[in-house]
C-alpha cells in the first residue's frame, strides 16, 4: 500500500499556460511508492539507510521510489510523465527539477510521478548509470503503465522528462536498446519504452542514439552557451530528425546551463519555456483525452 510522505518546499506553478514562471508555495503531502514491493536489486543490504537531505537536494538514494502527484480531477486528462531530476548523479535536485516540474504539469491536467533513482556518483554509492540509475527509470515507465488504471492514467501515453544529468537517463531508456534482465515481477513484463521523451539541457551519456528509430517523439531544450550539453542536445536532434522521429529543438541564446524553471534567468524566453512545452504536449496529442472509437 502506498503510504504518505510530506513533501517539503513543493514547487507551484501558476500554469504552464499563463507563461509564469514555476514558484515555491507552501509545503503539500503526496503519496510515495517503492519501485521494488521489497529491496531494489543490488541494494538490499542498504535499503534502511536515511537518505540525505541538505537544501532540499537530496542523496544517499538505496529505496528508489515514485512520488506521485495527480491532476486536478476537474482537467485531468489521462496523460502520465514521469518527471527525473537531475543532479550530476551525486544527488537530487529535488525541488527546482522534480516537485516543481511535476506540480506544474498537473496544473495542464497531467499526472506526475517524481523519480528517486540512486546515484553513480555519491561517494561509496558503489552504483552505476547504466546498470542502476538507467534501469531505475526503465522500471520507473513500467511500474507507472503497469498501474496507470489506479492513478486514471493512459499506459499509452505516459512520458518522462529529465534535466541534465537525468536527461541522459531519458535518453539511454527512449534512445537505446534496453538491456536484458530477468523477469522478476509482471512489472518486468511491461513495455519499459516511453511513448514521449522530453529532455531539458541532458548531457551527453546515451548520445548519439543507438536505436533511434525506434525513439519516441521528443522535445529538447538547452542553452547556447552551455558547455556540457548544448551540443549533445542538438547531436540528439538531428539524429531523432534524419531517423524520421518528430522532434522538437528549443536552444535559448546567451543561456547557459541549468536554467531550471526559469525563475533564476533575466531572459524572457528562458521565463516562458514551460509554455513551449505546453505547446507541443497539446500539438502532439498528449494532453488530449483519448476518444473511444463506435466499436469498442
Amino acid at each position: 500500500m502506498p503510504h504518505r510522505i510530506t513533501a517539503a518546499l513543493l514547487l507551484l506553478a501558476s500554469s504552464l499556460a499563463s507563461g509564469c514562471a514555476w514558484a515555491q508555495v507552501a509545503e503539500v503531502a503526496a503519496p510515495t511508492i517503492p519501485l521494488w514491493p521489497e529491496r531494489a536489486p543490488c541494494s538490499e543490504s542498504r535499503r534502511d539507510e536515511a537518505e540525505r537531505v541538505e537544501n532540499s537536494y537530496i542523496s544517499n538514494v538505496h529505496a528508489p521510489s515514485l512520488t506521485v502527484l495527480r491532476a486536478d480531477p476537474s482537467h485531468t486528462n489521462g496523460a502520465a510523465l514521469i518527471v527525473v531530476p537531475g543532479g550530476g548523479h551525486r544527488m537530487l535536485v529535488w525541488n527546482n527539477e522534480g516537485l516543481g516540474p511535476a506540480r506544474a504539469l498537473n496544473r495542464y491536467g497531467v499526472t506526475t510521478f517524481v523519480l528517486k533513482y540512486r546515484l553513480a556518483g555519491d561517494p561509496g554509492s558503489g552504483y552505476s548509470i547504466k546498470r542502476d540509475a538507467a534501469a531505475n527509470l526503465a522500471r520507473a515507465v513500467r511500474r507507472a503503465r503497469a498501474h496507470a488504471r489506479d492513478y486514471g492514467v493512459d499506459p499509452a501515453r505516459t512520458g518522462v522528462i529529465g534535466f541534465s544529468a537525468a536527461g541522459k537517463l531519458v535518453s539511454l531508456v527512449a534512445n537505446n536498446p534496453l538491456p536484458d534482465r530477468p523477469n522478476r515481477d509482471a512489472v518486468d513484463r511491461v513495455s519499459a519504452r516511453p511513448d514521449f521523451q522530453v529532455l531539458i539541457y541532458p548531457g551527453q551519456l546515451g548520445t548519439p542514439a543507438k536505436a533511434p528509430s525506434k525513439a519516441p517523439p521528443a522535445f529538447i531544450a538547452a542553452g547556447t552557451l552551455d558547455e556540457c550539453c548544448a551540443l549533445p542536445a542538438m547531436a540528439l536532434y538531428s539524429q531523432l530528425r534524419a531517423a524520421g522521429v518528430p522532434a522538437e529543438l528549443h536552444m535559448y541564446a546567451d543561456s547557459g546551463h541549468a536554467f531550471n524553471n526559469g525563475a533564476r534567468s533575466e531572459r524572457i524566453s528562458i521565463l516562458h519555456w514551460p509554455d513551449r512545452l505546453a505547446d507541443w504536449l497539446s500539438d502532439g496529442g498528449w494532453v488530449r483525452p483519448r476518444v473511444p472509437s463506435r466499436e469498442s
